[in-house]
Parts: structure tokens; sequence; C-alpha cells
């Protein structure tokens, strides 16, 4: 069971996760969740963060300190009430749990990176090495380990939230022999003009912008072609198809433009 401890009115409380079977403490006081610090100035209203958080403490803290600081918030107790909550209204970052009633939230993980982007950040009593690497692998962008302050918590996603921001238009991509320029919108290999078609430089710039993440069929339809055209996969076959013989170093056998069978397709550096 997860609680703030410390003396209510300290700005220094951190937050204690523990995991033994001892017999549940009284709940916590309203005082004792209260903002770690005094907030900021209101400057992140546009941001929506979603809490995955089963224990209604530590959900509590998180939620009234965000709040504080002008971030719009969702929380969700279970896996799968994140995810219908995310595709409904999808989040900014995630704030995710990994021991949750329904699902490990390295599941979680692989299905939000199927289709989002939004930077992830695990909060778990885990701290094993192997805890750590699965969700990392599993595509989460931070990890902290319970208990943490609430200080550093809010920092490490500022931090994320200004990666996510920053625009990666200005980025060059290497795929075998080939340079790909998003900025200038310019492809080379070895040096030699190839040009792309409108349609698969949208296509390329989604899946570079994603970098070993799978992007799902559905979306990469509904981002070129718009609504409507979930079911025109042969769309995406055609025109991944004419990426890879301009790209790939061997078309049949690719290494960076990746299908992945019923599900979409995906970018490996």
């Amino acid at each position: 069971m997860t609680q703030a401890r410390g003396r209510p009115d300290s700005p220094s409380a951190r937050l204690v996760t523990s995991t033994s079977d001892a017999p549940a403490t009284p709940p916590t006081p309203a005082a004792a969740i209260a903002p770690a610090v005094p907030a900021a100035p209101v400057t992140a209203m546009s941001k929506r963060i979603l809490i995955v958080e089963d224990e209604p403490a530590l959900l509590r803290a998180l939620r009234i300190n965000l709040r504080a600081r002008g971030y719009d918030v969702a929380t969700a107790p279970t896996g799968g009430d994140a995810l219908a909550e995310a595709q409904r209204r999808p989040p900014d970052a995630v704030l995710l749990d990994l021991g949750l009633p329904d699902l490990d939230g390295t599941q979680v993980i692989r299905h939000l990176r199927t289709w989002s982007t939004a930077p992830v950040i695990v909060l778990s009593g885990r701290a094993g090495p192997g805890d750590k690497i699965g969700a990392l692998d599993a595509g989460a962008d931070d990890y902290v380990t319970k208990p943490f302050s609430m200080e550093e918590l809010l920092a490490r996603l500022r931090a994320a939230l200004r990666r996510e921001d920053q625009p990666a238009d200005g980025a060059s991509f290497t795929i075998g022999h080939c340079v790909v320029d998003l900025s200038a919108y310019q492809v080379t290999r070895n040096g030699e003009p190839i040009h792309l078609t409108p349609t698969e430089w949208r296509l390329l710039e989604i899946l570079l912008h994603a970098p070993g993440q799978l992007v799902s069929s559905d979306k990469l339809l509904n981002a070129v072609w718009g609504p409507g055209f979930e079911r025109s996969t042969h769309y995406l076959r055609f025109h991944m198809a004419g990426l890879r013989r301009k790209l790939e170093d061997d078309p049949p056998r690719p290494k960076h433009l990746l299908t992945e069978p019923g599900m979409g397709y995906r970018y490996q550096p």
C-alpha cells in the first residue's frame, strides 16, 4: 500500500511504498497529500497527463500536484481503463504504475506504443535491473523508483515534455546508404539525390518520428489519407514498397522499413 509520510504540513514529505502484508493503515489525511512545493505559475494548461495508478492515496497526491501546476489531468486505476482513456483523449505524457490489477504495466506500454509516442514515465516499487530494462525496452521513456520525491518527478516530467516538444524536422536519418534530411525534404544516396513523392514523404516522416516503435496501419492511413480509409491497406503496401525500392540496400529483405504483419509498420534505426 502506498501512503504519504512525514509531517502533514511539511513540504518535504516523501511518498513511500510498502509491499508488506501488514494491516491497512487509516486513510491518509488530506493535508498530507497537499502539493509538495508551492505551485509554479500556470504554464502547462495545454498539457494533458494521464496517471495510471491503483493506489488511491498516491493517485490523489499526483493529481493534486499536477493540477496545482496547471496540467490537465486524467486518471485510470487499471490498464484497461488507461488504454481506453488514452484512445478517447490522447495524453501528452503518461505516469504509469507497473503493478496494476488487470495488466502488467509493460503490457500497457506496448499497447500504447502501437499508436502513441507520448512520453511514458514508470512509477514503480520494483527496483531490480530486469524490471527497469523490461519497461524501457517496452517503450518507457523514464523509470522512477518508489519512494520518490514529488519535486524530482515533476522535474522529470518537465524534461520529458520538453524533449517531446522539440521539433524533429531538423533531424537527419540514415537508412542503409541513404541520408534523409527532413528539414530540407531531401534524400541522398552516396551524395546523389533521390526523389520521393508527397505521399512517400508523409509516410516516411511519420515512421521516422517514432523510431523503433510499431505504427499501426490505421494510424498511417488516417494520417495520410484521412478518415474512412482505414481498410485501404493496399495503399500502404504499394507506397511502402516504393519507399523500400528507393531507400533500402536490399528491398526484398529490408532492415529499416519493416512490416509487422496484420499490425502496421516500423522504422528500425
